[in-house]
């Protein structure tokens, strides 16, 4: 395995991440499963885990904990807050109130007494950045958090949480989790760019986009019965613009000698901003279908073919787990008045 270092952490991480987020109630239940199927990634040299506080309600977080037991201090833990954890609505967010409850719930969850990323899972614009930050800074003088990073950040924000950091002396973001992939390149013109220049590690999530790049969803075929993504993202596996661009790609992945799920993951991969990218399998054959493809590298021939199809920057379809700020799903942020619509 060739580690790589995590931005400027210093911390070396493995290329392939596993992602937790299919163990628990939401995909598989099978807790004994699902730690079989952590074991044989680590066993495969993968170092570097990540969870959430809300995938299946802390049952994800549980099921990391118990299958890391006698092999903590080796993994690389990371976990995120933020989401919704109850009825409640303190219980969410990223106020001081609730970081405090919410990183002592997750450290008794996953069974250790120290995270090594710990996220903020969206932006939260009714909190001060300030107040988020330095309320991490806090946790990791106190040794409960190692570094501090933000998931799926408009660049906007990425680069004031900086600037705040760094006039207030506060511990700044060192990593940032978006999404990526063939069918999802919008971060490549501004984002990766940016993190590339704040020295931020990027770990990818999607980078399959929802399972697109698998080959299972083509065009003028029904989507596959009892698929979880199928069932929660039904709207984006039928986008006429995605399939349009999957039925290119997959005979661009067979004239190249591999799967088209190899070559959406060696392309995310070659981008010199990612750090890792997540592999997020339900399943045993899941992961081992990931992993025997691991040695794929793409040519600049085949790359550049890639770049026919879905241009740099582009993201040609709907990815309904991205975070829309309120400015654009909110009609009041972005309508005067209708008394003062008129010019005279």
């Amino acid at each position: 395995m060739n580690y790589r270092t995590l931005g400027k952490t210093g911390i070396k991480v493995s290329p392939y991440a596993l992602g937790a987020m299919m163990f628990g109630g939401i995909a598989n239940a099978d807790h004994d499963d699902c730690i079989r199927i952590i074991h044989k990634a680590l066993d495969f040299g993968i170092n570097f885990i990540d969870t959430a506080d809300r995938y299946s309600a802390g049952e994800s977080e549980e099921i990391v904990g118990k299958a890391l037991k006698g092999r903590r201090d080796s993994i690389v833990l990371a976990t995120k807050f933020s989401g919704p954890m109850g009825e409640d609505p303190n219980r969410q967010g990223a106020s001081r109130r609730w970081i405090v409850q919410a990183v002592e719930d997750s450290l008794r969850r996953l069974q250790t007494d120290h995270i090594d990323l710990y996220q903020i899972h969206r932006p939260m614009p009714d909190t001060d950045i300030e107040e988020t930050l330095s309320t991490l800074t806090d946790l990791m003088r106190a040794g409960k958090v190692r570094a501090i990073g933000s998931s799926t950040f408009p660049v906007s924000e990425i680069v004031e949480a900086q600037w705040v950091a760094e006039r207030r002396g506060l511990a700044r973001f060192r990593t940032e989790q978006p999404p990526y992939s063939i069918l999802d390149r919008g971060i490549e013109g501004d984002m990766l760019p940016t993190c590339q220049r704040y020295g931020m590690g990027v770990v990818v999530w999607s980078p399959l986009s929802k399972g697109m790049l698998t080959g299972r969803y083509r065009k003028g075929q029904p989507l596959p019965e009892g698929g979880t993504r199928a069932r929660v993202f039904s709207r984006q596996m039928s986008d006429e613009r995605s399939l349009d661009a999957v039925e290119q790609l997959i005979p661009l992945a067979a004239e190249a000698g591999m799967s088209l799920t190899y070559m959406a993951m060696a392309f995310v991969m070659a981008h010199p901003g990612v750090t890792s990218a997540l592999l997020g399998p339900r399943t045993m054959a899941h992961l081992d279908d990931l992993l025997a493809g691991a040695e794929t590298r793409l040519t600049d021939d085949l790359m550049d073919r890639i770049d026919q199809i879905v241009p740099p920057g582009t993201d040609v379809g709907l990815n309904e787990a991205a975070y829309r700020p309120p400015a654009v799903t909110q009609p009041g942020l972005r309508r005067r008045p209708a008394s003062e619509r008129v010019a005279a």
